[in-house]
């Protein structure tokens, strides 16, 4: 088994992935949705995210949102919401919405794909170097 056929635990959150979890979703709904569309929301939802496991709501559109509330409603997403007061003495709402990797690795194993503890070390292409290779610098 190679490491894109498996669920890394802790792993980044992939687009393959959320698009996986996001089709299981869909069926658990018996709702249908094309490998290509949840490849598409998955890219799209991602790109907001970066690196980051939350995104402010104010940078959202409304189709967006629309996209992140079916996404909510699979539970791969969830929403807070930060209060502060500002200098003048008003309340100020920052809603956030977040990833929850623990959710998308498990509506992404539903396929019948193994998952896993850590990546595989074995089959690695370093694991073809000879050791001569590798050389410490003085």
């Amino acid at each position: 088994m190679t490491v894109t056929e498996s669920i890394v635990a802790d792993g980044p959150i992939t687009v393959d992935l959320m698009a996986r979890a996001i089709s299981n979703g869909m069926s658990r709904q018996s709702k249908r949705m094309s490998e290509q569309e949840a490849y598409e929301i998955a890219f799209h939802v991602l790109n907001f995210f970066g690196y980051s496991r939350y995104v402010i709501d104010n940078m959202l559109e409304p189709e967006d949102r629309d996209a992140f509330y079916m996404l909510e409603d699979l539970g791969i997403l969830d929403t807070e919401r930060e209060e502060t007061t500002l200098f003048d003495g008003r309340e100020w709402r920052i809603h956030y919405w977040l990833i929850k990797p623990e959710n998308v690795r498990k509506l992404a194993q539903g396929d019948g794909r193994e998952y896993v503890k850590e990546a595989p070390t074995e089959g690695l292409v370093y694991d073809e170097l000879p050791d001569d290779f590798w050389k410490v610098r003085e």
